[in-house]
């Protein structure tokens, strides 16, 4: 590789905070090169299976901290290939908490009105759609079903499948072989590309420096492509600008290993991760009782039976997303599907009289597999995660061939933390335990501590500089042209899935980036259309026809 290789932007991370911007400031005629570390697959590439050295493996990134692990993507397309393609919008109260410090956590310029235009455009580009009820599977259905009959309201959920290719296989959180999920290697990566953008898979940054110019020097190892402990060619990027979307558990990893030729970071890098208050709770139904009580049958004679059925969360209880409710009492609760490899190995008997994580009983759920449901928790933490001193390389030491990790986070959960939980837990028994239809156990955190899937917040946007690390245009303070748009931006827990809120603001930090590039000398412009879609998945350049 050249030392002096150079281009207008270099953009870290290809999920969402990552292939908005390549996407616009390439159309827009700015050079784009985009680094990823984790390898580069298309739809057919994605296993259904859990076999070590697949693309699960691959594509999955769970790096265990102090009290906090963290599951994201590790792939081009980040998340969007492994997430459930759930798509809601912020509520309105989101916008005004003020967690347990007692400050505004958004910006003054940001609120649910401001950002609802670009809630619209990231729908219309997917796109989003919301299903009608004769579209949720069996899954969505039960919870629905159970939640009338608590007396409660559910809801489908908006989401970005393409319904006519999916299959209901139920293997998405593996990545879709149908493209039936509209991750983004559908729209805008491939419109990237189409722009003359530039996407490296295998590229670990590792640290930034400074040009004499003023711009700023990205520092990269080659990921080995099948054993990520090891790091082979090491090498540099020269850029105008950098973006920095690595995620919000690697993000202020990157930029507290840069401190030493960058200087030092603002004090919020690193502080306030929250783990969008997320809590899982395990239901094990009684076949006779959903038959009797909910009425619900299927072919067969069973009732249920169905978990390996459909698509991830279909349906949502908002019941709890009251503004009049106190912070850290509102949340939301979704029914989820884990597939055999990560839910069995997390899930705990309820009512166990010996071990709840392993032996008989155990083994006696998982001959009930079928009958489970998981109910996903999306709460108001406390923003209570600290990033400890960066590994010598990557956002975590490597365990293991792939995929696992461990990391610098440490997070002890807070009383107002701890009371949503709690809030929740009891909330889920009380829908689901009514007469006799299930029995539920929290996926407690005395093992691998609290978890997460929607990381949040380690480096976030706002007007206090000593609680947030970005202004309200996503540029890093002290250092001018670097930018941040991934979840490390978005100030803290949504009580909903934040995909749609992570891309509506790198959507909005798009002409505040296209002005500091003018200011450098380069000739961009912000066009504002939409990336054209596409039905096959973006594959490397050298693999196409």
């Amino acid at each position: 590789m050249n030392s002096t290789e150079s281009t207008d932007v270099l953009v870290i991370g290809s999920g969402f905070g990552g292939a908005i911007p390549a996407y616009h400031l390439a159309a827009g005629g700015a050079r784009v090169v985009v680094l990823e570390r984790g390898p580069w697959l298309s739809g057919d590439e994605f296993d259904q299976d859990f076999e070590l050295g697949s693309s699960y493996t691959r594509v999955f990134d769970f790096v265990v901290g102090d009290g906090m692990s963290v599951l994201g993507g590790n792939c081009v397309g980040g998340g969007s290939v492994v997430y459930f393609a759930t798509m809601p919008r912020a509520p309105r109260f989101v916008f005004e908490r003020r967690g347990g410090i007692g400050r505004p956590m958004w910006p003054a310029a940001i609120n649910r009105d401001t950002l609802d235009p670009w809630y619209d455009r990231v729908t219309e580009a997917l796109p989003v759609t919301r299903y009608d009820w004769d579209q949720v599977p069996y899954a969505g259905g039960l919870f629905a079903a159970a939640c009338a009959h608590a007396g409660r309201t559910a809801n489908p959920v908006p989401s970005a499948i393409d319904l006519e290719r999916c299959t209901n296989c139920n293997w998405m959180m593996a990545g879709c072989r149908f493209d039936a999920k509209r991750s983004l290697l559908l729209n805008y990566l491939p419109a990237a590309l189409a722009h003359g953008a530039e996407i490296r898979p295998l590229h670990e940054v590792q640290h930034l420096s400074r040009t004499d110019d003023g711009g700023y020097r990205v520092h990269y190892r080659i990921v080995d492509d099948e054993d990520y402990r090891v790091l082979h060619d090491e090498g540099f990027i020269e850029a105008k600008v950098v973006i920095v979307a690595a995620g919000a558990g690697a993000t202020p990893v990157l930029l507290r290993r840069s401190e030493p030729e960058l200087g030092p970071m603002p004090p919020a890098v690193g502080r306030y991760f929250s783990g969008n208050g997320e809590r899982l709770n395990t239901a094990v139904f009684d076949e006779d009782r959903v038959r009797t009580v909910l009425g619900l049958s299927r072919p067969g004679g069973q009732a249920y039976a169905a978990n390996q059925i459909g698509r991830g969360p279909t349906v949502a209880s908002w019941d709890r997303l009251d503004p009049d409710l106190p912070e850290f009492d509102r949340y939301s609760l979704e029914q989820l599907y884990f597939p055999p490899g990560l839910g069995t190995i997390l899930a705990q008997v309820p009512d166990a009289t010996g071990p709840t994580w392993f032996g008989a009983e155990k083994k006696e759920l998982l001959r009930r597999w079928q009958s489970w449901l998981t109910i996903f928790t999306m709460s108001e933490d406390d923003n209570e995660g600290v990033f400890g001193p960066p590994p010598a390389t990557g956002n975590a030491e490597r365990i293991s061939q792939q995929m696992l990790g461990r990391g610098p986070l440490r997070y002890v959960p807070t009383a107002n933390t701890l009371h949503g939980w709690a809030a929740a837990d009891a909330d889920v028994r009380d829908i689901l335990e009514r007469d006799g239809l299930a029995r539920v156990m929290p996926w407690t955190n005395d093992v691998v501590g609290a978890y997460t899937v929607h990381p949040l917040a380690s480096c976030r946007i706002g007007d206090d500089p000593e609680t947030s690390a970005l202004d309200d245009r996503h540029e890093l303070r002290r250092h001018p042209g670097v930018f941040v748009t991934d979840g490390s931006a978005v100030p803290g827990a949504l009580t909903v899935n934040p995909a749609l809120t992570i891309a509506a603001l790198a959507e909005r930090a798009i002409p505040g980036i296209v002005r500091a590039l003018q200011e450098r000398g380069v000739p961009v412009t912000y066009h504002g259309g939409l990336p054209e879609g596409s039905t096959v998945s973006a594959r490397p350049p050298a693999l196409r026809g």
